[in-house]
């Protein structure tokens, strides 16, 4: 019961959003010409505003929806009203839940977004700013809805692996999809004064779509992705805001939840907005890179979005390389110690970051790196053990470690000589043979001295066991003498 009460909710942090001067991005906050439209549902909610409680939208009268001239079959002077009428139109929900009920209606509201689209992306005319209100409008109304909940939270169940579940699909999307295409010919039409779209393209309606890319549904996220980009390319005064406003959805999913649909969708656009810093790079740009990439490996679902992260992570290092050893040991700090197919992840990401890596970047985290690198060889599961091995067929990565030979070779000597005696998998066992002669090629003295040392080693380990059961075998002898005489019988 103490688990389903505290699933119930996403309650978000007080910390989250002072430092940026902006609310954690709730499903109904803010105002603008949006602000009536709040969504509440017990699982995805956010604090209450004061707007009261969310009006229901009864169902439209039969005789409401009724189908109206085409744009091109009345004069130009009636298409700016034609074009909000039909907005009213559009403004109509729907029960999806049942296909037949409404069915006349639907059609009608569908074939009307079809208009409004085709008006909008002829450019035959400019729209004035009431109907650009009233357009915006219509989208909040028809986009922030309730997300229905994911499967574990209708169950109370634990939560089963994203992977392994089928996405909720929005029923509603023959009407959602021509909403969304609309909104975006709206953004990337020439005709859109950008001055004018942002006071209703604000960042309550930013927030709101942020929120959205909870959705199950992919069809919904990657509309979303596209909408936002082109927002943060069109309007540059919500760029500092959408990027601090990401950051947020990211502290949530790391420290508390660690449940959200879109996160993959959201560094796609991050790793857009990231290939476009400008150097030297700001100090707030670092900040992000430690606070919120970094810790994204942290996650138990990071296999999810692993390979946008390693984008993003990868464009910082390739912008600036001195950011390499901090990319490196923060990756030692999250790496995943009983996770296998975690590891093979982190491998292949490292290698891309060494890839990018100079050498003074590379001489100040090698001890750390290549300790790591040692536990990966001896991995008795072959796939980490072969990806490890397969950075020696790095060219750049090879030139590294021969520069360096000398701190590397004693670190994982001794992995190299167990996996060649004992390791099970024969694809490892080959690989780790063509990695020892690669050493042996490069510096034969280094790698006979630390030949002599694992040598001495062993002795000296064996020399120890030796020691120990002997001692264990007089304990034995003294206590078979005295009969058990001093033994306590428990």
């Amino acid at each position: 019961m103490f688990k389903k009460i505290m699933k119930g909710g996403r309650k978000p942090s007080k910390s989250e959003g002072s430092e940026y001067g902006f609310g954690p991005p709730g499903r109904n906050s803010g105002s603008g010409p949006n602000s009536n439209v709040v969504v509440n549902h017990a699982s995805r909610a956010a604090p209450p505003t004061s707007q009261g409680p969310t009006p229901v939208t009864a169902p439209p009268p039969m005789n409401a929806v009724e189908p109206l001239p085409l744009f091109r079959d009345v004069p130009v002077s009636e298409r700016q009203n034609l074009f909000l009428r039909k907005l009213q139109i559009c403004c109509f929900q729907f029960d999806f839940s049942d296909t037949l009920k409404s069915a006349r209606e639907k059609e009608i509201k569908r074939q009307t977004l079809l208009e409004l689209v085709d008006f909008i992306q002829s450019g035959s005319g400019k729209i004035t700013e009431v109907c650009q209100e009233e357009m915006i409008r219509m989208v909040a109304v028809n986009f922030f809805r309730c997300l229905p909940p994911a499967s574990h939270e209708n169950t109370g169940q634990e939560a089963a692996d994203p992977e392994e579940e089928e996405p909720c699909l929005e029923p509603s999307w023959p009407h959602l999809q021509l909403v969304y295409e609309l909104l975006l010919r709206y953004i990337v039409s020439s005709d859109t004064d950008t001055k004018v779209a942002k006071r209703y393209i604000d960042h309550s309606f930013v927030l709101k779509l942020l929120d959205l890319f909870d959705s199950e549904d992919p069809r919904e996220r990657e509309y979303l992705k596209t909408i936002l980009h082109r927002i943060y390319g069109k309007f540059m005064v919500h760029r500092p805001f959408i990027r601090k406003a990401i950051n947020n959805i990211f502290y949530r999913f790391i420290y508390e939840t660690e449940r959200h649909s879109g996160i993959g969708e959201l560094l796609e656009i991050l790793g857009s907005i990231i290939n476009g810093f400008a150097l030297p790079m700001k100090e707030e740009h670092k900040l992000f890179l430690v606070r919120a990439l970094i810790p994204l490996h942290k996650p138990k679902p990071v296999s999810l979005y692993h390979q946008q992260l390693s984008y993003c992570i990868v464009q910082f290092v390739e912008k600036d390389y001195k950011l390499a050893d901090t990319v490196i040991r923060g990756l030692l700090k999250f790496w995943p110690v009983t996770n296998c197919q975690k590891e093979v992840l982190f491998l292949g990401e490292l290698e891309e970051v060494l890839e990018a890596t100079q050498s003074a970047e590379f001489q100040r985290c090698m001890v750390p790196l290549f300790r790591q690198i040692s536990r990966c060889l001896t991995s008795y599961h072959f796939q980490v053990a072969e990806r490890a091995l397969f950075l020696w067929n790095n060219e750049h990565i090879v030139s590294l470690i021969a520069r360096n030979r000398g701190v590397i070779l004693p670190i994982i000597f001794e992995a190299l000589e167990k996996n060649i005696q004992s390791h099970w998998n024969q694809a490892v066992h080959g690989l780790t043979v063509n990695v020892r002669k690669m050493f042996l090629e490069m510096d034969a003295e280094l790698f006979e001295e630390c030949q002599r040392q694992y040598a001495e080693k062993e002795a000296n380990a064996i020399e120890v066991e030796e020691q120990r059961e002997l001692t264990w075998k007089r304990l034995a002898d003294i206590a078979a003498q005295r009969g058990g005489e001093d033994m306590v019988i428990v």
